[in-house]
């Protein structure tokens, strides 16, 4: 059986090809994120105020919700139409279990 070229990632042994315009996408947001932490760190480095350290680590945690919302929205658009369409209804257990996760 080869593999196949649907979704999710790493730890499923399934793939997802983007569009060019989604990989930007989701590149962007998280190259602003990852900006945003090493600014908290250099904050730390230079003894920055409790309190606006946190601010910007509660941007960052929303900054990574909505980085979250827009994949799995992209994966309900495309990777969970598929899989439906084609018969395979497990994947709803698979959304269902991974929203789970996300609400912790």
């Amino acid at each position: 059986m080869s593999e196949e070229k649907n979704c999710c990632g790493c730890a499923t042994g399934k793939t997802k090809e983007r569009s060019a315009e989604e990989l930007k996408t989701l590149m962007n947001r998280l190259n602003r994120i990852e900006g945003q932490v090493r600014g908290v760190k250099r904050m730390l480095e230079e003894d920055a105020y409790c309190v606006d350290i946190l601010i910007q680590v509660s941007a960052i945690n929303s900054a990574l919700n909505s980085f979250n919302k827009e994949l799995l929205a992209n994966h309900i658009r495309s990777c969970v139409v598929e899989n439906v369409r084609s018969g395979n209804e497990e994947v709803i257990d698979e959304l269902v279990k991974t929203i789970q996760k996300l609400m912790k």
